[in-house]
């Protein structure tokens, strides 16, 4: 029996000294985190005054306008298309870049400082620098354009362009990371195995086909999740190059909701709300089809 009880207060003092080690984490939760989704969850059945103080229940009222609004639905549209121009070439471009790294080029750590480079650089500060290379009258790209006769071009301001200038901006600054993580990758593959499908034959191409890109799943698999989300939830760049404009041409959700919320003096926040809850939930969609259908294919040595 006493030993029985011995084994009984173990548990529970174990309990107590990992809720203390977990304490900090649960409380910056807690404030961050559990509170403005509630929050969230309050505003989005919440009327709301002039100011933006919630007044009056609605129920689902705040949606109802969200899907009778044009614009949300535009939103959506630019936000899946500027999650397929930022997701699939900023992979593909770091696994290229990774892979030609590896080919035993001379000066491979050069290269790889320099193509990691944009990972030290903040969401400002790379938005502002392509903000001066797109610049119409004195930004690079139009000066490169105009030494082989093409006429200048509004990187910004034509809204079939806007879009791809932003999403290009968003390549350039993820690219650094995704090189990181692909060469760790690559340096974690077990020399044994590359040397035994060289052995067999395997050389070039057919050697990242059969033996480097499936040892990599793992890591591809991780990029493409985050990469969804960190789109999925893009808004600094937007705000600094474009503003959502123009005539709508890059605001994507999250820029509406910001738009609904705080720009130019509106204060809609139950719709915004609404609109962060869909946001939630295409995110949680999205990840869970990527859980559901790619991670079959991953190959965890």
């Amino acid at each position: 029996m006493e030993a029985r009880a011995i084994r009984r207060r173990g548990p529970t003092g174990e309990h107590r000294l990992s809720l203390l080690y977990l304490a900090p984490s649960l409380l910056i939760f807690a404030i961050f985190v559990f509170y403005p989704l509630g929050r969230t969850f309050y505003l989005s059945t919440m009327g709301t005054d002039i100011i933006g103080r919630a007044n009056k229940f609605v129920g689902l009222d705040n949606f109802a306008d969200m899907f009778a609004d044009p614009g949300f639905f535009k939103a959506l549209g630019t936000t899946a298309l500027f999650v397929l121009f930022t997701v699939i070439p900023s992979i593909f471009g770091a696994l290229v870049v990774v892979l030609l790294l590896e080919s035993r080029i001379s000066g491979q750590r050069m290269f790889r400082t320099v193509f990691a480079l944009p990972f030290a650089f903040s969401v400002a500060t790379a938005s502002v620098i392509f903000a001066l290379i797109y610049n119409p009258a004195v930004g690079m790209a139009n000066g490169i354009l105009s030494y082989v006769g093409v006429e200048r071009i509004g990187w910004l301001t034509e809204p079939d362009l806007a879009l791809i200038s932003v999403s290009i901006t968003t390549v350039w600054m993820t690219l650094g990371y995704n090189v990181l993580v692909l060469s760790a990758g690559v340096g974690a593959i077990p020399t044994e195995v590359v040397e035994a499908a060289r052995l067999d034959g395997a050389t070039g191409w057919r050697l990242h086909r059969r033996i480097t890109i499936p040892m990599l799943s793992p890591q591809l698999f991780f990029l493409i999740v985050i990469s969804t989300i960190h789109s999925l939830q893009s808004f600094g760049q937007i705000h600094i190059l474009t503003k959502g404009g123009p005539d709508g041409a890059t605001s994507t959700l999250v820029y509406w909701i910001y738009e609904k919320a705080f720009s130019y003096g509106s204060s809609d926040f139950g719709t915004a709300s609404a609109a962060a809850i869909v946001l939630l939930v295409v995110v949680l969609v999205c990840t869970g089809v990527q859980f559901g259908v790619l991670e079959r294919k991953v190959h965890y040595r």
